[in-house]
């Protein structure tokens, strides 16, 4: 069986756009946390947020396509662009039935939708727009790039919080193995676009309330206090690796195992059995031993209990001596968005050789190997991208280096 490529990454992150500026942020553990802009003097709690600025949908995609669709989805169309751009990959020189779009997404067209509601209760339903009915939805990325594209191949969304992102790329790879050429695949959110969106991510009691962008979120300390949301995300391009090495594509990593298990809802995998049984099962499915991960993007929710058992399952399973990483404390923790950003931040890592720090963590409770201060260079040849999610969904994906 031919092994799984990634030949393209495309990224809309607070730290910047463009994998370049991302993995440059990463690599140097900037902090881009900051006061919400978008809804000051709104007086919800949440005080700081991982907001993309410099992100214009003007500048990325034409007029007719900004009015009928939710931040979210111009953050997806814009990275799908950047990930076809990176793979040099067109695929109207390809069959669209053999092009497929599977996308991820927690939060999904909230500004769209508040926008509406708030029209159809000030004015009636003759003041609803008609794109009121897709632009909301999930799957509205999953739809608008695959008819951008003209692709016609197997599609599909995923809604399983952080574990989204990671979910959606097992989807997207069994679709490859089942004879699609190419797959766009990833996650974005927009949760920070409106002051319901807020008010529900509020609700979970998870989201830190700290006003200090240096010490709201600060998983695996004993400061932790929930985390920061953020929005943004990362598209990428996979095919199969003889296919694309044929065409002349370059191959950033390979996708190895994946492992995703259920432990209940309304509540993070308390004592971390269902993290462990997804590590397991994406070690297993990788023919990977544990001593043969090389780095840890750990999922990093915030709050002592989750933080805890998480250790306890990288623990249990790799041991306590593998460096663990979380970057996303410099940028926030932005859903489905979050774990396709370190699956783009695991990548390079594994390019570059070098493990990203953990912004803003100085000393950890746990018994990891936590990556602070600067970067380490280890040459790591496989990382593990750990996500869970709060409606119980827990998932692992292990990558493996290109070459070597």
């Amino acid at each position: 069986m031919s092994e799984l490529a990634v030949t393209g990454i495309g990224v809309i992150a607070p730290t910047g756009i463009g994998l370049d500026a991302f993995w440059k942020a990463a690599e140097q553990g900037n902090c881009v946390l900051d006061r919400v802009d978008r809804l000051a003097g709104t007086g919800y709690p949440v005080r700081v947020a991982g907001e993309v600025r410099g992100f214009d949908p003007a500048e990325a995609l034409e007029g007719r396509i900004i009015v009928q669709t939710d931040l979210f989805t111009q953050f997806a169309l814009a990275a799908a662009d950047l990930a076809l751009t990176d793979a040099g990959l067109d695929p109207s020189t390809l069959d669209p039935f053999e092009v497929g779009v599977v996308t991820a997404s927690y939060s999904g067209g909230v500004e769209f939708g508040q926008r509406e509601i708030q029209a159809l209760w000030r004015d009636g339903p003759d003041h609803v727009g008609p794109y009121q009915s897709i632009a909301w939805f999930y799957a509205a990325s999953t739809g608008q790039i695959s008819i951008r594209r003209g692709l016609k191949g197997p599609c599909g969304v995923l809604v399983t919080d952080e574990a989204g992102g990671l979910d959606a790329i097992a989807h997207a790879g069994r679709a490859i193995r089942r004879g699609a050429r190419a797959m766009l695949v990833g996650g974005t959110e927009a949760p920070l676009s409106s002051p319901f969106a807020l008010a529900c991510q509020f609700g979970t009691g998870l989201l830190s309330a700290s006003d200090d962008p240096y010490t709201a979120y600060l998983p695996f300390t004993d400061a932790a206090a929930g985390y920061v949301p953020a929005e943004g995300g990362a598209l990428f391009v996979l095919e199969d690796r003889r296919a694309a090495e044929a065409r002349g594509g370059e191959v950033w990593g390979v996708v190895a195992g994946h492992g995703t298990t259920f432990s209940g809802l309304n509540r993070f995998d308390p004592g971390g059995e269902g993290l462990v049984a997804a590590i397991r099962a994406a070690l297993a499915e990788a023919g990977c031993a544990p001593e043969e991960v090389d780095v840890v993007f750990a999922d990093a929710v915030g709050t002592r209990a989750a933080d805890d058992a998480e250790a306890a399952a990288i623990r249990a399973v790799l041991g306590a001596n593998v460096p663990v990483t979380a970057p996303k404390t410099g940028y926030g923790r932005g859903y489905a968005a979050s774990a396709a950003l370190d699956v783009a931040a695991a990548l390079a890592s594994l390019e570059h050789g070098v493990v990203p720090p953990t912004p803003n963590v100085t000393a950890t409770r746990v018994d990891l190997d936590v990556v602070t201060h600067l970067a380490r260079r280890v040459e790591p040849r496989s990382a593990l991208v750990l996500a869970r999610g709060l409606g119980g969904s827990n998932s692992a994906l292990l990558l493996r280096r290109a070459s070597g």
